[in-house]
């Protein structure tokens, strides 16, 4: 991979430029009228709705900026591997060592990542240990409260 890359899933690549579009094209046009409707109110010095859609709007502009950022750095992984390892993509189910308990996790690149949703990083601790294993395997996970080991039980492919 080149230096200085992230690593995204197809999926992920095609959320963010469709963002991109709807914050360049509806949201552009959104911002433009608020402020042209809180210019014809009068006096500005005194008009937080002006403010407000001023602060909104380089809010977009920000996140428009993030976004371009974040996929010209970016490489998409279309393809897995045909042996069935964990890869960018995969959805693994994990077992904590010594529980009955599973959990399904998504391996995404860093900048699709949200552990609320169970998107998992391939740069995390966990991520990271599980990057081209197998199911059947087990995996250890260095934490600042400890060693975690898991069970890898089941791999699929294809995130959504």
């Amino acid at each position: 991979m080149e230096e200085g890359k992230r690593l995204l899933t197809q999926s992920g690549y095609e959320k963010l430029q469709s963002e991109l579009e709807d914050l360049k094209v509806n949201a552009r046009k959104e911002i433009a009228e608020k402020i042209k409707e809180a210019r014809a109110q009068g006096d500005l010095s005194e008009n937080a709705e002006y403010d407000a859609a001023l602060d909104e709007q380089r809010d977009i502009e920000a996140r428009i900026v993030e976004i371009e950022e974040i996929l010209k750095n970016s490489i998409v992984m279309e393809e897995h591997p045909d042996d069935g390892s964990i890869n960018i993509g995969s959805r693994v189910t994990i077992r904590e060592a010594g529980t009955d308990f599973d959990m399904d996790i998504d391996i995404v690149g860093a900048s699709e990542a949200n552990s609320l949703k169970g998107r998992i990083s391939n740069e995390s601790p966990v991520g990271m240990a599980l990057m081209r294993r197998k199911a059947g395997e087990s995996v250890v996970v260095d934490t600042p409260e400890g060693a975690i080991h898991y069970d890898i039980i089941k791999v699929e492919h294809s995130v959504a």
